[in-house]
């Protein structure tokens, strides 16, 4: 299944496939995670307990997998402790499982339901923390639409600090592969196999800025990081070449500023 949604930044979709079809949300959750640190004016320079440990949505605990973390250097950290910022940092620029669910655990479920709450998603949501297998077998999934993932990236407007993070992403396999080198995106993907996505905001230097949300499941994603193992990601590579083909046709329906205020009476 594909899913396509394209918008102007702060316009309505313009182009929409399969929009409102759910998929498991993958790593693209960790941008409501991020979002609800920033808006719950986290201490970013607070020491946090690295541990392997996390309470289950479903009850008792689970443990992140070292095998399946793109990310190294949390790993080092084990039994020491590292600042929040540092987690939230890696969390984004490198998808560590691990950060993930330790700044969860900080911020808490709640706080992060509500960044989707105020998103205005209505078929997106993540319960539970990354590799909560229990909760998982227990029916509590962590899914998404293309639609509100979108609609997620729009909430951040007016959040530098959130889409500043987000550009720095390190992993440019799939919709940043198909952009032209230099341009500025602010973006989040997740995979594993059968699943490929990424949702970004696009700031072209000809144009306003536009929204793209692709999400993929199928036989294509093979889980691996790089594109030249995954399918999936040259495919969303290709669908973000021909939007960035029209972008000039999607930001135009992007709505007028407003008209600047008249003289003081």
């Amino acid at each position: 299944m594909l899913s396509v949604v394209v918008a102007p930044w702060g316009g309505e979709p313009v182009f929409e496939r399969a929009g409102g079809v759910p998929h498991d949300a993958a790593s693209t959750m960790k941008v409501a995670v991020l979002a609800a640190l920033h808006r719950a004016r986290a201490d970013f320079g607070a020491p946090v307990a690295v541990v392997n440990s996390f309470v289950s949505r479903a009850g008792g605990r689970f443990a992140n997998d070292p095998a399946w973390d793109s990310d190294p250097v949390p790993w080092t950290l084990l039994g020491g402790t590292a600042p929040l910022g540092l987690l939230a940092e890696r969390m984004i620029t490198h998808s560590s499982n691990l950060a993930t669910n330790l700044c969860l655990d900080r911020v808490g479920h709640e706080a992060v339901a509500e960044v989707w709450r105020r998103a205005g998603a209505t078929g997106s949501g993540s319960p539970r923390g990354i590799e909560d297998y229990p909760a998982r077998d227990a029916g509590v999934h962590n899914r998404v639409t293309a639609r509100d993932l979108v609609r997620l990236l729009q909430s951040l407007d007016g959040e530098p600090e959130v889409l500043g993070l987000l550009e720095r992403n390190t992993f440019r396999v799939d919709l940043a592969a198909g952009l032209p080198p230099g341009t500025r995106v602010a973006f989040k993907n997740g995979w594993f196999p059968g699943v490929r996505h990424c949702a970004a905001l696009v700031r072209p230097d000809d144009c306003p800025p536009y929204l793209l949300a692709v999400c993929y499941t199928g036989p294509l994603a093979s889980g691996a990081d790089g594109a030249a193992e995954d399918p999936a990601a040259r495919l969303l590579a290709r669908v973000s070449a021909v939007v960035w083909a029209r972008r000039h046709a999607v930001t135009r329906a992007a709505p007028a500023p407003p008209d600047p205020p008249g003289p003081a009476r």
